[in-house]
């Protein structure tokens, strides 16, 4: 079942209403912010939740109170495709598809399209709110198979849960299309770029992209990876979303997330994503924090071998009843500490770092169950097992002890055989919390390792060797970079492409290791002189490119200048000889017929040949297809 077929069923998913004129008025050349404002405003719901995005607690900026500046923040583009997902999130609440958990696919696109947004935040591998609308539609394709092939697609997802398969396999087999092609299918008709459209489709298996490591569609494809990951977690079962912690801190330390990081980050995903779900009116699940999911996840009840010797704080005003229980303690195996009073047992405290706490609830001025929550106010003292001793059980008084953070209680007078099982049962929560600390210190290391290993990485895979410039493909990614920004903002950008004269013979007459330091002592010399907002980077071989932005002609040609004469000056040590160099220069500047990056170079590697064929040592410009070259002073002797 094609595509074709999809779409000539006339069922597939697509906005309605308000959106749909939204996106109608975005498609036109003459769109305005002011049109697209007064569309938005004929529905409160969808201008309220664009307010929303566009005053997200992520995003720095003062807070917006109409929906112009909302939509002047967030862009036409973004406009037009969250208004199509939130008219889908409305249209499809419920549908024909029996085995298809609506409620499920959009709280958990939801929380996708959070992690995308909060995950671009951090890289800046694209427009957070660009990402915020992919992930929220990056399982469109499920929600089309389920609407046009209600009966089939149960079956199809059945046999899935059933046998355990593959479920593209499924689709495939059963309905001849899988819910990525559809997806990537519905983003083209969508409207959204291929660039973030391409990269949803490989998201479930982003090795099989093909992207080139750290290019920019290789850090989206990842990107959109690990978000779908964290909205996994959110509607896992409490055991299996313990088995995805360690996963996830595999995955944050591939981009520099230590475990505390990455936890803070979750934390804050999953907040925003019960805010939001009172917005969209979609279901969500509680999730507890990400130090207690990762706790739970270290725990293996039942592995722990037999209690032996704990330190136990004793904290009672009534010196026989003290001398009691440490006796009693003590004759356990223990390692007891006593204190009178509050303050004393918190200087002990933080001397001894107690396992177990004993405390008097009986203490005049609540002083016991003050020192409970003094205690609880520390990061160590969270992991510390509590017991109350009180002399009459009250549900009030017990709810207040509790509430302040005890674990466990006893009535006294206190029995031997009850004070025992309460230590017992102490033991287990203590050695659970000494296995948890260890196991979490280590996964703690290790995700820092691999966040520093993977920083190294990415910097050699974007460092010449030789030279420690930027290498081509870092070089390629400031030119797109800068594209960009010139085009945003309407600014000048120019590129020089350097190559050195006569190379060849330098190898040929002195030797490939003279050659090698011709180059690195090259590539200093221009890196110093070149301007301070300019990017140096070795493009392969004796070819280097600069870009330099916000410069037009007039200034790149005076930079140029600048880093011909600086190599000029250059004297390479060769032995019993001194190598001097020239490098010829072409000069190209962005112009409004130029389609993307790639014209731009390859203008410039015209310029360039042009500075070859007159002579060598020379900067040649290609402007308006005019070529223009400069006279070089007298070479070198």
């Amino acid at each position: 079942m094609p595509i074709e077929e999809l779409r000539d069923s006339g069922q597939l998913p697509s906005p309605k209403g308000v959106a749909f004129a939204v996106m109608e008025v975005c498609r036109r050349e003459d769109a305005t912010m002011d049109a697209v404002a007064n569309v938005v405003q004929t529905d409160p719901a969808l201008a309220g939740r664009l307010l929303r995005l566009a005053n997200s607690a992520a995003r720095a900026g003062r807070a917006l109170a109409s929906v112009r500046e909302a939509i002047v923040r967030l862009g036409l583009g973004t406009v037009r495709q969250v208004s199509l997902g939130f008219s889908l999130v409305d249209q499809y609440r419920e549908g024909p598809c029996e085995a298809f958990n609506y409620e499920d696919f959009w709280s958990r696109s939801l929380l996708m399209a959070l992690a995308a947004r909060e995950l671009g935040e951090l890289s800046r591998a694209a427009s957070p709110d660009d990402l915020f609308a992919c992930g929220l539609l990056a399982g469109v394709g499920s929600l089309a198979l389920a609407t046009v092939y209600p009966a089939e697609y149960s079956e199809v997802l059945r046999r899935a849960q059933r046998e355990g398969g593959s479920l593209v396999a499924l689709e495939r087999q059963f309905l001849q299309i899988d819910h990525n092609e559809c997806t990537a299918e519905l983003m083209r008709d969508y409207g959204i770029p291929k660039a973030l459209a391409e990269p949803v489709y490989y998201h479930e298996r982003p090795e099989t992209s093909g992207f080139v490591e750290g290019s920019r569609p290789h850090r989206i494809v990842h990107l959109f990876f690990l978000a779908s990951r964290i909205a996994n977690l959110g509607l896992a079962s409490d055991g299996g979303r313990g088995e995805s912690i360690s996963e996830l801190m595999l995955l944050g330390g591939k981009i520099g997330l230590d475990a505390d990081d990455l936890g803070a980050l979750v934390d804050r995903i999953v907040k925003e994503w019960h805010e939001w779900s009172e917005m969209l009116q979609v279901p969500v699940r509680f999730i507890h924090p990400f130090a207690k999911l990762s706790r739970a996840a270290a725990s293996k009840p039942g592995e722990f071998p037999d209690p032996s010797s704990f330190r136990v704080l004793v904290l009672e005003d009534d010196a026989a009843t003290r001398l009691l229980l440490n006796g009693m303690l003590a004759r356990m195996g223990h390692t007891v500490y006593s204190a009178a009073n509050g303050e004393e047992a918190l200087g002990l405290a933080l001397e001894v770092q107690p396992q177990v706490v004993l405390i008097d609830g009986m203490m005049s001025g609540d002083e016991g169950l003050d020192f409970c929550r003094a205690l609880r106010a520390t990061d160590w003292g969270k992991s510390i097992f509590l017991i109350l001793l009180i002399g009459v059980e009250t549900d009030g008084r017990l709810a207040e002890a509790f509430e302040s953070g005890v674990d466990d209680y006893l009535t006294k007078p206190v029995s031997v055989y009850a004070l025992r099982a309460r230590v017992r049962a102490a033991s287990h929560h203590v050695l659970l919390m000494e296995a948890w600390e260890q196991d979490r210190a280590q996964l703690k290391q290790f995700a820092a390792e691999l966040a520093i290993t993977n920083r190294k990485l990415e910097h050699a895979a974007l460092t010449d060797v030789l030279t420690g410039l930027p290498n081509r493909r870092a070089g390629m990614d400031a030119l797109h970079q800068a594209w960009s920004a010139s085009e945003r903002a309407g600014l000048p950008l120019t590129v020089l492409l350097i190559d050195v004269d006569q190379f060849k013979g330098i190898n040929d007459q002195h030797g490939h290791a003279v050659g090698d330091r011709v180059l690195v002592e090259l590539a200093t010399a221009l890196r110093a002189s070149a301007r301070t907002d300019d990017h140096v980077c070795r493009m392969g071989g004796e070819e280097f490119l600069v870009v330099c932005r916000n410069a037009d002609a007039r200034s790149a040609l005076v930079a140029a200048e600048r880093l011909r004469l600086a190599v000029r000056a250059l004297e390479v040590d060769a032995g019993e000889a001194r190598v001097r160099v020239t490098i010829s220069v072409g000069v190209a500047g962005k112009e409004d017929e130029m389609d993307d990056v790639n014209a731009l170079v390859v203008s410039a590697d015209k310029a360039l040949y042009a500075a070859k064929n007159a002579g060598r040592d020379r900067i040649c410009i290609l402007a308006g297809g005019q070529l223009r070259c400069t006279q070089p002073k007298a070479p070198p002797a």
